[in-house]
């Protein structure tokens, strides 16, 4: 422990005299990792120093403010599941039985798998812009970009249809709520979001743990009168007769992927964590249990009180709240769905816009959009430039489009899973707090399961988005064609080698 404090000490001293020598910022900053308390704040920031030669230094000035597990558990549960809504047709589609194989199973094949990627990835790199960065390290520039940018392309039809969300639920109490009052309640909303984030993941952070208070009462009050209320069986029957079982197995299997989508994205905040290499697996370990119950016991309970399947669509679980346990609990449902929505909004914003912040930083995008707001520490401009597509799309009729969507979270998946291959394959005895168990074995499972179930979820896509999704992805090397040649904006190039050759 002496040790650790005196090599913490001597970084110190070394970075604030000789900032300029980045390759010994680099040797001090891996002493700090293995050996300091505060090794994982350090090293995070050294890597982002040394990657970026440019950096002003009233940006350097900029304290980033850290939360530790609570506030960031609940940003994380609200970006992965935000509450049982929005997923309620997997029961009349796939059948109760089914479903609940889905939403339990699921997660072992997908969520888990990338979870324990994630985990080890930040093990080696613990830096900002996570999965983005750690693709660019394993890969290249290239896939670097591709990573990042269908990341923060496609969350533009993702956010704005959250916004649209919360009115299309207002509107079930207020229904004068169209047309051009609704696109600017949507877009209020997202403001207010986005105003939030600007302010600081510590203020995102308690806004997500008091919006899940909220959320929990209604979604406990709804499981306990369904227990009182139990007349049928819930998992019967297994599937909806007279369906083929291709088609309940494609729809089933797209949405439990949806629902447990997106576990990497804790990865873009990982310079706002409090000692992130113990805080990230531990996040991650509590989260998908409690997206298993989330997703599987209020509805199935529901279920078993009502035996009613078939009529479960989207948005359902207010209308079963409210013929279980009467008029207040389905007020209560409803008042949870929209802080529900509003909390996927807010940790959707918060993890989508540090991606193109970090890039912006390594010389992908242009300087400004990556500036970090000198009161608040968070990029305020990428933030802002987000918001204003969100507003502009929120006009539009986007439901279908986040289809489309899937595909973009699938590519990005499976580079992150890809790259721990990569970042092995170059890093063999790099120090891993944290492996992902099983050796290659191990290793070549989480990579192929998930990637079977994504070719699976791309062969039953519909026609629409078979017509459109090529042309996100597409949009990807254009893009770096045209900023990288038409505008002359390159990568910085000691960006990551540099800190690779030190790890």
């Amino acid at each position: 422990m002496m040790r650790a404090k005196r090599n913490s000490c001597l970084f110190a001293t070394i970075e604030s005299s000789f900032r300029q020598i980045l390759f010994l910022h680099c040797v001090f900053a891996r002493r700090t990792l293995q050996f300091g308390p505060c090794r994982v704040a350090s090293f995070a920031k050294v890597f982002l120093l040394t990657a970026n030669n440019k950096t002003t230094p009233a940006d350097r000035a900029t304290p980033v403010r850290t939360i530790g597990f609570l506030p960031l558990l609940a940003i994380f549960y609200g970006y992965t599941a935000g509450g049982p809504f929005g997923y309620e047709e997997i029961f009349s589609q796939s059948g109760p039985g089914m479903a609940l194989v889905f939403l339990t199973f699921v997660p072992f094949f997908w969520s888990i798998p990338m979870s324990c990627a994630s985990a080890e990835l930040n093990s080696i790199l613990p830096v900002q812009g996570g999965f983005y960065r750690w693709t660019r390290a394993a890969f290249g520039d290239f896939w670097g970009f591709q990573c990042g940018w269908w990341n923060w392309t496609g969350t533009f039809l993702l956010n704005s249809l959250y916004g649209v969300l919360v009115m299309d639920y207002l509107v079930q109490y207020f229904p004068w709520l169209t047309g051009n009052t609704k696109w600017a309640g949507a877009c209020l909303a997202l403001c207010l979001l986005s105003y939030l984030n600007i302010r600081g993941i510590q203020i995102s952070g308690w806004v997500s743990v008091a919006m899940l208070m909220v959320v929990l009462i209604p979604v406990t009050w709804l499981c306990i009168v369904s227990l009182l209320h139990w007349h049928h069986n819930p998992v019967l029957p297994w599937t909806p007769p007279g369906k083929p079982f291709g088609a309940i197995f494609g729809v089933g299997l797209a949405l439990a992927m949806w629902n447990y989508a997106g576990y990497e994205q804790l990865s873009s905040v990982t310079a706002e964590m409090e000692n992130p290499q113990k805080t990230f697996p531990r996040i991650l370990l509590w989260n998908t249990p409690m997206n298993i119950l989330t997703y599987t016991l209020p509805a199935s309970l529901a279920i078993a009180a009502l035996g009613n399947w078939q009529e479960w669509q989207t948005g359902y679980i207010v209308e079963a709240s409210r013929r279980i346990g009467g008029e207040a609990l389905g007020i209560a449902m409803l008042a949870a769905s929209i802080i529900g929505t509003a909390s996927l909004s807010n940790s959707t914003i918060l993890y989508t816009t540090r991606i193109p912040a970090a890039m912006s930083q390594d010389g992908y995008f242009p300087a400004w959009l990556g500036k970090i707001h000198p009161r608040f520490g968070t990029p305020a401009r990428a933030i802002g430039v987000s918001l204003v597509v969100y507003c502009l799309l929120a006009k539009f009729p986007v439901a279908d489009l986040v289809n489309i969507y899937i595909w973009a979270r699938i590519a990005t998946s499976l580079l992150t899973l890809l790259a721990v291959w990569g970042m092995r394959r170059k890093l063999p005895r790099a120090e891993r707090q944290f492996r992902l168990p099983g050796g290659s074995v191990g290793l070549a499972c989480a990579i192929l399961f998930p990637a079977i179930l994504c070719g699976v979820k791309v062969y039953y896509s519909e026609p629409f988005v078979w017509r459109w999704a090529p042309w996100l992805l597409a949009s990807g090397p254009a893009a770096y064609v045209i900023l990288r040649w038409g505008l002359g904006l390159k990568p910085h190039p000691q960006r990551i080698e540099t800190s690779l050759n030190q790890v």
